[in-house]
């Protein structure tokens, strides 16, 4: 049998030894400010806060699958606010959240209209640090009409605006969402401008926008090409972030691009800025972050229970080896 793959002195080595990004980051704390934690497990939380990821954001978005009525959409909502917030909570992890009609559904227009009939009932709520993540995807009328109503939204209740940015047409759709925003008397410094790539940053900074930067394996923009744009653009009002969905995505890609900024030489003040402080700054604006708040989750007892359940099954204890080879 022939392999075209070499193995190289790299491959060969036992896992133990080859190098562990953490080494990199050992003393750090990460703000992750876009990350679909519904789509994740628990050991996804554990690995998160064993990597110091210290407090998230989880924006409404798209489940994968169509939602046929609102009540779909209220119990969404609610779990944002509830059982997601808790469950983070027991893995000693802050947890908010934005809440919003998401781009693809706005193509329905019965649907639409009576999801922002609810929206009011849950963006006032406790932990809910902004509008999001709303914008474009395939750039129809629909989507446009939606995301005006949800910027009015916004500026009534002075929340921050998270924008989603399409994957096709990027750079047209990112300047029409911020045209959008400034058109509807909106501060740049109040919109969180997501999904940027090498295209669309620099008009987004120079706007005055928070630039939020997705990193994602294989498509949107991976981490070494995040280390170039921070060592071109610095960290002024820009962010990064995991995103982790039900696709092929990383929770941990906040902290591990932090340990290859570190590796890269960028400043430690920078990476502080860029996978912390900023997202941080920017959606503190919705009067919803207090960091002595981060503390005070890591007291909690993984026993606790919400609505009658926890996170635990039998007899389990709060913690696992996750290096271990045996599951008991």
């Amino acid at each position: 049998m022939c392999y075209s793959h070499q193995l190289s002195e790299k491959d060969l080595q036992p896992l133990s030894v080859l190098p562990d990004y953490l080494e990199h980051i050992k003393g750090m704390r990460f703000f992750d400010p876009h990350v679909h934690m519904t789509s994740r497990t628990t050991d996804d939380y554990q690995a998160m806060a064993d990597a110091g990821v210290t407090a998230i954001i989880e924006p409404a978005f798209w489940l994968g699958q169509p939602r046929t009525g609102v009540d779909t959409f209220r119990d969404y909502f609610s779990s944002l606010i509830g059982w997601e917030r808790f469950r983070a909570g027991q893995f000693g992890i802050k947890h908010y959240c934005t809440i919003g009609l998401n781009s693809k559904e706005a193509n329905n227009e019965k649907l639409a209209e009576a999801v922002m009939e609810i929206l009011p009932l849950f963006i006032y709520k406790e932990g809910v640090v902004g509008v999001g993540e709303i914008g474009f995807d395939d750039q129809t009328a629909l989507e446009e009409k939606y995301y005006r109503a949800q910027l009015e939204l916004a500026k009534e209740a002075n929340l921050p605006v998270q924008i989603h940015t399409p994957h096709r047409d990027k750079k047209q759709g990112t300047q029409r969402s911020m045209d959008i925003a400034i058109e509807h008397g909106l501060d740049p410094s109040m919109v969180i401008v997501d999904h940027n790539n090498e295209e669309t940053v620099k008009e987004v900074l120079d706007r005055g926008f928070w630039a939020a930067f997705t990193i994602y394996p294989f498509t949107k923009m991976g981490n070494e090409r995040m280390v170039e744009v921070v060592k071109q653009y610095g960290s002024e009002r820009i962010m990064v972030n995991s995103a982790a969905d039900w696709g092929i995505s990383d929770p941990l890609a906040v902290p591990k691009t932090a340990a290859l900024m570190h590796e890269s030489g960028i400043d430690l003040h920078d990476i502080h800025l860029v996978t912390y402080r900023n997202a941080i700054t920017a959606f503190a604006q919705s009067g919803q972050i207090n960091e002595a708040d981060f503390e005070k989750v890591k007291t909690v007892d993984q026993s606790e229970k919400f609505n009658g359940s926890t996170v635990l099954r039998g007899g389990q204890q709060p913690r696992m080896d996750r290096n271990a080879m045996r599951i008991r």
